[in-house]
């Protein structure tokens, strides 16, 4: 039996991953990742980069992509908390311009694996908390862009209620106040294959 199970999500390919937990009264112990039972599970990237991100409450980060070089990922919150989401941005997905978000936290260790060709995003729903992702591509700064959170068209439900947070309260970097919206990611890319 495999030591992680895979959820759908109702995007192909964007799967919620549960570790198996190994707990006692001194802790506990987990894999995040083996490249062996990820292919037992159908998962067969492989990951170059990691990395690590650290912010306060209310912080949104994203929508983040690659023009070239798509990374996918594996991400997961190992302090504190974040809702996480993915949009779809495969051209030829049934699933087009749609989006998934997911609670991650300490908590339940769940994992998002977002494949490449994907948007991806997370709002901190706590002080303090700590953010890692696998990475299939390395970064490359040129061809890094991204979709604005607040796409009316993707309408992304960012859940502020119930996190008690209030969206004008929310920290954007001041590259995640200026990205475009998905008309414009549409047009740019029937700009890019008209060329």
């Amino acid at each position: 039996m495999s030591k992680f199970k895979k959820i759908e999500t109702g995007i192909e390919g964007l799967y919620i991953i549960e570790p198996t937990v190994f707990g006692d009264n001194r802790g506990f112990f987990l894999e995040t990742y083996n490249k062996k039972e990820f292919e037992e599970i159908g998962i067969t990237d492989e990951f170059v980069q990691d990395n690590h991100s650290k912010s306060k409450k209310g912080v949104l980060r994203g929508l983040h992509f690659q023009t070239q070089h798509s990374q996918g990922k594996l991400v997961r919150a190992i302090k504190g908390s974040v809702y996480d989401v993915a949009v779809d941005l495969r051209k030829d997905s049934k699933t087009f311009g749609k989006w998934f978000g997911v609670e991650l936290n300490a908590e339940n260790k769940k994992m998002l694996y977002i494949p490449e060709n994907f948007a991806h995003g997370f709002l901190t729903l706590e002080d303090e908390t700590e953010f890692m992702y696998k990475c299939t591509n390395f970064y490359h700064p040129e061809y890094d862009s991204g979709i604005m959170w607040n796409d009316s068209d993707i309408n992304v439900e960012w859940n502020f209620k119930k996190y008690n947070l209030k969206e004008e309260d929310i920290i954007l970097s001041e590259k995640d106040k200026k990205h475009q919206s998905f008309k414009e990611y549409l047009k740019n890319l029937q700009e890019r294959k008209v060329k």
